[in-house]
């Protein structure tokens, strides 16, 4: 287990939460590596914390597809499969094209001065150059477009699969050499919600994460 694992205590979180954050933190960096094995008490005392909060994160990790239990031998952090990537980007994508031709109907002028600055915000994160942080503005960036679609049901649907999400999303962001792309494909989205052109956007949608599935892809086999 690497010896850079430390627990940063916040004062406005639950302790599971503060334990989840960092376990996850580790796993996305690297630092915990897949099918290393997340032994209760090892990682209690390397964090200073008792059995509890380990156990509920743990379970917070598997629900992100970040951990799995194996039978007989324990919790362990999860492999990323094509299978498991490719199951999560086809009904993101589906889920993606539906929420933004909802929103090209429904966006008014407010919403699309949002995504504006959602899209100036994310641009800004990428030059500042921090993964964590590109992953948060892409998010935000998407989420505004999700909320123009006015549709309570497809918001729940999109937040439970953001948590499986966002390991691959990581993983996308890692590759400097995609920002470019990232950007102009987050501006060509914006501009036919501008337009309000629904065949476009719903396109220029598909292939956004499309892009995101090759390049996610060709990580994994680099890493079998």
């Amino acid at each position: 287990m690497t010896d850079k694992l430390g627990i940063n205590m916040n004062a406005y979180l639950p302790l599971r939460d503060v334990v989840f954050q960092t376990l996850r933190e580790a796993i996305l960096k690297g630092e915990l590596k897949p099918g290393e094995r997340l032994m209760e008490l090892q990682l209690a005392a390397k964090l200073g914390v008792s059995r509890t909060p380990i156990r509920e994160a743990i379970r917070m990790l598997e629900l992100e597809g970040l951990a799995v239990t194996v039978p007989r031998k324990g919790a362990e952090v999860a492999k990323m499969t094509e299978k498991d990537m490719e199951d999560v980007l086809q009904i993101r994508r589906c889920l993606d094209e539906l929420a933004v031709s909802l929103a090209c109907e429904k966006i008014d002028k407010e919403q699309l001065q949002q995504l504006k600055v959602a899209l100036e915000e994310f641009e800004e994160s990428i030059r500042k150059g921090e993964v964590g942080q590109i992953a948060q503005a892409d998010m935000a960036f998407h989420d505004t477009i999700y909320k123009a679609a006015d549709n309570p049901k497809l918001m729940t649907l999109l937040n439970n699969l953001r948590e499986q999400m966002y390991r691959y999303r990581v993983e996308y962001l890692k590759d400097e050499s995609t920002y470019p792309k990232l950007i102009a494909e987050h501006q060509e989205i914006y501009g036919g919600l501008v337009r309000q052109d629904k065949e476009f956007v719903v396109k220029a949608t598909g292939e956004h994460i499309m892009n995101q599935e090759i390049v996610v892809k060709n990580i994994i086999r680099e890493q079998e």
